[in-house]
């Protein structure tokens, strides 16, 4: 019995969840995002979304917990947004945006110039004595990510003294130097 899949997905004002086809639409106030699904059903009445499967085979369970997931942060996605924030760790390391490039200063002989999608919107936040951060904002959480993780990689922390580009909130797993 999967706990996640049973639970209903509360479909706030101003969203819209339409299903047709194997393919499940969410329209709100920030964008609109669809879906393709098979294996479970869908269906949408008194303002919640209901993911159900038609029997207990492995693929089905699978997939019951997966699409009521994808559709919950569709719905949270249209209504409300999704917001990553990236720390960049280290002297010298910069960040500035004109529009949606995204110049990032990591300590390599070259500044990194890097076009964001149009659905992203960025912003750099730079306050004297602390650290430069980078925030990333959109409808779709998956694109969110996906851009993140690729910032990140550009410089990815060390784990000696911590420089580099990381979560804001993220803890790191620090080691210790040489031993005298």
């Amino acid at each position: 019995m999967s706990r996640i899949g049973n639970n209903p997905i509360a479909i706030p004002e101003g969203v819209t969840v339409e299903i047709s086809d194997n393919i499940i639409t969410v329209k709100g106030k920030l964008g609109e995002l669809s879906q393709e699904y098979s294996g479970v059903a869908v269906k949408v009445e008194d303002g919640q979304a209901w993911v159900t499967r038609p029997s207990d085979s492995k693929e089905h369970k699978a997939k019951h917990g997966l699409y009521r997931s994808l559709v919950l942060n569709m719905v949270e996605g249209v209504s409300k947004g999704w917001t990553k924030e990236l720390e960049l760790v280290g002297v010298g390391y910069r960040a500035s945006n004109q529009g949606q490039k995204l110049e990032l200063a990591l300590g390599f002989s070259h500044n990194i110039v890097f076009n964001i999608a149009q659905e992203v919107k960025v912003e750099t936040i730079s306050v004297k004595g602390k650290n430069p951060i980078v925030k990333l904002m959109s409808h779709d959480k998956q694109l969110v990510g996906h851009v993140a993780a690729k910032v990140r990689s550009f410089r990815k922390s060390e784990p000696y003294k911590g420089k580099g580009v990381k979560f804001v909130g993220e803890i790191l797993r620090r080691k210790a130097g040489k031993s005298a």
